[in-house]
């Protein structure tokens, strides 16, 4: 082996050695023996008086292990309990399998989260429980109750209750976006990016809303790529994003006449949209670095897909082109 060769192999042989292993982090929250909270715990004496209002037991309280936030474990009337209204649509097929399975086990196990509102308690995670809750007529449900509504807008990276698709996170984003806006209107968008997550949820999110069966994964690629979390007031960042959402849907209406006249050629498949999409995509042929600022502004991207969108030739597309489609999407109805 050439002394070159060798020489870059052990230096990175000894970068590898050298690498730094992440141990564990600092200890953090309460004892075990420290958890439990006494029920005449100022930290809590509102919420308990909230909890017996509304006709409810409390069970027990305790500090968060992570944070030390006080919580408190409840039994409230399944009526005194609703969902947040951002949170994402109602599943009846997924609410009835979710009843059925607490019925066959015989135990309702998992407590929904939920924060005293004006006039009731509000959960921001537990839609399918409460709906279940109710049809298998529960007089009550277990809840772990908060003093911090603001936990409802940083539950969606927590909610493991029903995995959410594309869809259902976009509009549970925007949802929740709007409710933001009204309850902290001088708050910046970019001040609530933890909760919102990405801000291509927004924009499909503001799509979804005007088209339910708009297909948003086909664009999420290139809105990832462009798409920013905004400095502007919440209001004028949702504007702002509407606008976005037209423009998507004008390119979408487009996307799918060139997908109807390729079916009309003889084509049949289900990754014509992706192939269509992928053709006007205007960053798709430029390298993606991580932490590099976007190649281009949303507005600019939608300019330019719009004038590829016009300009695209359905007669170009070859049968192969749709066979590298299906090859790279590794078999996923994500592409349909």
């Amino acid at each position: 082996m050439p002394a070159k060769k060798t020489a870059i192999k052990k230096a990175g042989a000894k970068a590898k050695t050298t690498r730094k292993r992440r141990g564990p982090a600092e200890p953090r929250g309460p004892e075990a023996k420290e958890s439990a909270l006494a029920l005449d715990d100022p930290a809590i004496d509102e919420l308990i008086q909230r909890i017996e209002g509304a006709k409810g037991s409390v069970l027990a309280a305790y500090r968060d292990p992570y944070a030390s936030t006080p919580l408190v474990l409840a039994s409230l009337p399944v009526g005194a309990v609703e969902a947040t209204p951002f949170q994402r649509d109602l599943s009846r097929t997924h609410a009835d399998r979710l009843a059925g399975a607490i019925r066959d086990s015989g135990a309702f196990l998992d407590p929904i989260i939920a924060y005293a509102a004006k006039d009731s308690f509000l959960s921001p995670n537990g839609r399918h429980r409460i709906a279940a809750a109710r049809a298998l007529g529960q007089r009550s449900i277990t809840v772990l109750a908060t003093c911090d509504p603001a936990l409802a807008y940083r539950i969606l990276a927590l909610n493991t209750e029903k995995a959410h698709n594309l869809r259902d996170r976009s509009l549970e984003v925007i949802r929740m976006a709007r409710s933001l806006a009204k309850d902290q209107p001088r708050s910046k968008e970019s001040d609530h990016a933890t909760a919102f997550e990405s801000p291509a949820f927004l924009t499909l999110g503001c799509a979804y809303e005007k088209r339910d069966r708009f297909s948003g994964s086909s664009y999420n690629s290139m809105l990832r790529r462009v798409d920013l979390f905004q400095d502007k007031a919440l209001p004028a960042a949702l504007r702002q994003r509407e606008q976005w959402a037209v423009r998507l849907l004008d390119i979408d209406e487009r996307v799918t006449a060139h997908v109807k006249a390729l079916q009309e050629m003889g084509m049949k498949s289900p990754y014509l949209k992706a192939v269509v999409v992928a053709r006007c995509n205007p960053v798709r042929w430029i390298p993606q670095k991580r932490g590099a600022p976007p190649p281009m502004s949303v507005a600019e991207a939608l300019t330019r897909m719009t004038a590829a969108v016009r300009k695209f030739d359905p007669k170009k597309i070859r049968p192969q082109d749709l066979a590298l489609a299906a090859a790279m999407s590794g078999g996923s109805d994500e592409a349909a």
